[in-house]
């Protein structure tokens, strides 16, 4: 954690704060507008999510930055912090989220946020170093399928530019995905009378912080008819959305070269795609996992 840089590193928020300076604007003010978004309030209402607001006042988030939404050497970095936070979340905090900022990607609308989320999960689940979890079921159109990483289901809540009125899911500048590790959530879920204090609590501040009804596909992890993928970034067009989840995950393992799988793998994509000599398996892996360049 806290390497030297800003961008494809795991940061706690001192090192993050005290590197802005010197990091790229793009940065510097996603982590200023999620932070007035968590810490301010609109129309006098608080952000709904006071487990947010309390990570990020206390000083427990941590965070990532990820140049690249589709290209496989900032993809491949990304993979590595992702594999660090789960080495060390629970270290850090009692409850540390992992904040993930990507750069900016000019003016796009609703369709192209879901296509950049769903490939970046994509390319995790393809170049993940551990096989998904026997607990969790591979199906998306299931109570209990999560999104799953290095062995442990993740709830990756998404904001975007593109939503007008649903504000406490609006990220002015680009894509953001927070990280958070089912486990968090124990004693938290729907079945627990703290869960459901919560989550009715958390809806409630939704609704005011809004202004409009909380979304129709926001539901609880286990509980029939509700779907955990809908959640990861709401819709607001159903002709810009997905009917179904983009993700087929398997329990296939590995699906990629083991030289993809080793940390610091990007390295030798990035060393050799700059030299013009990206070939071979490892650069072949990289363009059928269905990503390509910015």
């Amino acid at each position: 954690m806290n390497e030297p840089g800003t961008e494809g590193v795991l940061l706690d928020q001192g090192a993050l704060r005290g590197r802005l300076d010197d990091a790229p604007a793009w940065l510097r003010e996603h982590y200023r507008t999620f932070r007035e978004s968590m810490l301010g309030e609109r129309d006098g209402s608080p952000f709904p999510c006071y487990f947010g607001i309390e990570a990020e006042r206390e000083g427990d988030l941590l965070y990532a930055a990820c140049e690249s939404t589709t290209d496989p050497a900032a993809l491949l970095r990304l993979r590595d912090v992702l594999v660090e936070y789960l080495d060390t979340y629970d270290d850090h905090a009692d409850r540390a989220p992992l904040a993930v900022f990507f750069r900016p990607e000019g003016d796009r609308g609703e369709a192209h946020y879901h296509e950049r989320l769903w490939n970046v999960l994509e390319f995790l689940h393809v170049h993940d170093p551990a096989p998904w979890p026997e607990g969790i079921p591979t199906d998306p159109d299931t109570a209990r399928w999560e999104f799953c990483f290095g062995g442990e289901p993740l709830f990756p809540t998404s904001r975007a530019p593109f939503y007008d009125e649903r504000r406490s899911r609006y990220s002015p500048v680009g894509l953001e995905v927070t990280f958070q590790p089912r486990a968090v959530f124990e004693g938290l879920t729907a079945d627990t009378e703290a869960g459901e204090g919560a989550r009715e609590a958390i809806r409630g501040r939704m609704a005011e912080y809004d202004g409009v009804c909380p979304h129709a596909d926001l539901g609880d992890w286990g509980v029939e008819g509700d779907r955990e993928w809908t959640q990861y970034l709401f819709r607001e067009d159903g002709d810009a959305s997905p009917d179904a989840c983009p993700l087929r995950p398997t329990r296939e393992h590995p699906k990629a070269p083991e030289g993809l799988l080793e940390p610091g793998a990007w390295r030798r994509f990035a060393e050799s795609r700059h030299s013009g000599s990206a070939s071979g398996p490892d650069a072949d892996a990289a363009v059928t996992s269905g990503l390509g360049d910015d």
